[in-house]
């Protein structure tokens, strides 16, 4: 046992990683932009990661299934420390762009595999309890990268975001290589679907471009956005066409046939798009609604973090112990909508302390789904098709969750700027109207400085632009909410569909190779 637990242990440090970085570099990209210059170019350092990140983790999860876990993914955390490496020592922009983007390569690795390392060496019935401790990892580095990277950044540099992973990562070498067995499993031509690869790539790349892109820098019906979102319905065509006729399919499409995979697949996808969109939000209405600081806003989150590791690690463990899986999914989405219920009735007089309460329900709701949708998967397949299967659970999650964004994201923005330019006093110059409809400007107290001080010579300006500015606050709060209307939309969707999710006795053993695997272990640890 205490085998497994230093391999776990190297792998939930390389998924933390991974995860982490996602988010991290969020809240350093202004000290970036200061540093490096290419401010028209600096959304491509999030961009360039997310493409990588996302388009590649099924990729790497067929590819673990065909040539073992082990050195994958210890290829995979030497490709990602690499790219921290040139990222933190990145001279210009560009650079920065390429290596973020290499580092997403080795995250692609990464959070495609580490959830089926469980496979490898638990048996189904085994798997809840460390499940949940994957999972609460997961959602909590999701939400503290924003919060980590500014701490790095106010108080060292930007690039120690990306040089602190060097001597974490070689810590999770150390410990996958050392005591990770190699195990390949047999029955399995070693071939890759390169076709197949490469029209994947060209149906998620374009389609992840458009929904960052969207409502930003072009409008939803641009035709840069339609003809993206065009040449990815037809790449995702020429893809499903092809796997059906590939010896060796990189996502056999009779994956879909089997229901708990199907419903699985959809809940992940639809609580994607309702809550990783609407948490997106929440520092926001605390900063420019409630008008808390910075440092506030994240502390808002904190308690929702602590309430996602208490809830998933609780829930794998009720998992192991009960054997069944289902009741706590459908729960915890039902929790998920009543925390949005309550979101929603947020206003202009909502707390922090109601805020908080709030994110501690959605918490507890959320980690509840963590660990039980990966393990009905993997239990409903045999051990030759777990590392696809197990990635792409994380490719769903991730596409939901980008979507989410970007129709949430372009949900706020319509509202606010219909409202300010139905409301915005004639008084005010073109361009301070315009500042208006940005609600970026509540929590820029310096700007609304420069601005008052612009209009101090325009009869009744400041004034003018004082009502402008309560106006955007009480759009933005109501904009947000309605965001939070439609995330318990999805969220409701999402608990009829996990209804019809079939339940299966979780195995007492594995089979094939998470059998070969485990024993692999304990050999190697006796010997």
């Amino acid at each position: 046992m205490r085998t497994k637990v230093l391999i776990l242990l190297g792998v939930l440090i390389g998924l933390f990683m991974a995860a982490l970085d996602q988010t991290i570099v969020s809240t350093a990209l202004p000290r970036v932009v200061a540093d490096l210059g290419g401010f028209d170019r600096f959304a491509w350092v999030f961009t360039a990661y997310m493409l990588a990140s996302t388009t590649l983790i099924p990729i790497m999860g067929k590819v673990s299934d065909l040539f073992g876990r082990k050195w994958v993914i210890v290829g995979g955390m030497a490709i990602f420390m690499l790219g921290s490496a040139l990222s933190g020592a990145a001279q210009t922009m560009d650079q920065l762009i390429i290596f973020r983007a290499l580092q997403g390569v080795g995250a692609a690795v990464l959070m495609s595999n580490a959830f089926t390392v469980l496979a490898d060496l638990f048996a189904p019935a085994e798997r809840g309890k460390w499940q949940g401790v994957f999972g609460a990892v997961f959602g909590v580095a999701s939400i503290a990268g924003p919060l980590a990277g500014g701490y790095i950044t106010d108080n060292l540099t930007w690039r120690w975001i990306f040089y602190i992973n060097i001597p974490i990562g070689a810590v999770a070498i150390a410990l996958v290589a050392a005591w990770m067995p190699w195990a390949r499993y047999a029955g399995l031509k070693r071939s890759i679907d390169y076709l197949g690869a490469a029209l994947l790539i060209g149906a998620v790349a374009p389609l992840l471009l458009a929904l960052t892109w969207a409502g930003d820098l072009y409008a939803w019906g641009s035709p840069q956005i339609v003809g993206m979102l065009i040449w990815s319905a037809l790449a995702l065509s020429a893809f499903v066409w092809w796997e059906r006729r590939a010896e060796e399919p990189l996502m056999p499409t009779w994956l879909f046939r089997n229901n708990v995979y199907t419903v699985s697949i959809v809940t992940i996808f639809l609580t994607g798009v309702g809550m990783f969109g609407a948490i997106v939000f929440i520092p926001l209405f605390v900063q420019g609604v409630i008008g808390s600081s910075a440092t506030n806003s994240g502390a808002v989150l904190m308690p929702m973090s602590l309430s996602i590791v208490a809830s998933s690690s609780v829930t794998g463990q009720l998992i192991s112990r009960t054997g069944r899986y289902r009741i706590y999914g459908t729960v915890g989405l039902a929790v998920m909508g009543a925390g949005l219920f309550l979101l929603s009735r947020m206003s202009v007089e909502t707390s922090n302390l109601e805020t908080v309460r709030n994110m501690v329900i959605i918490g507890l709701g959320l980690g509840m789904t963590f660990p039980v949708y990966v393990i009905a998967v993997q239990n409903a397949f045999e051990q030759r098709v777990i590392g696809v299967v197990t990635a792409t659970t994380q490719f769903f999650r991730q596409i939901g969750a980008t979507s989410g964004i970007a129709i949430l994201g372009s949900i706020v923005a319509l509202g606010v700027q219909r409202a300010v330019r139905d409301g915005a006093s004639s008084v005010l110059p073109a361009p301070v109207r315009e500042s208006l409809e940005d609600p970026q400007l509540l929590i820029d107290a310096g700007g609304r400085a420069r601005i008052e001080e612009s209009l101090s010579g325009t009869a009744g300006g400041v004034d003018a632009f004082r009502e402008g500015v309560e106006l955007l606050r009480i759009s933005l709060a109501d904009a947000i909410t309605d965001v939070f209307v439609v995330s318990l939309g999805f969220i409701i969707v999402a608990f009829a569909v996990s209804w019809l999710l079939r339940e299966i006795p979780l195995r007492a053993i594995g089979f094939g190779g998470g059998a070969k695997a485990a024993k692999a272990v304990e050999e190697e640890a006796a010997g």
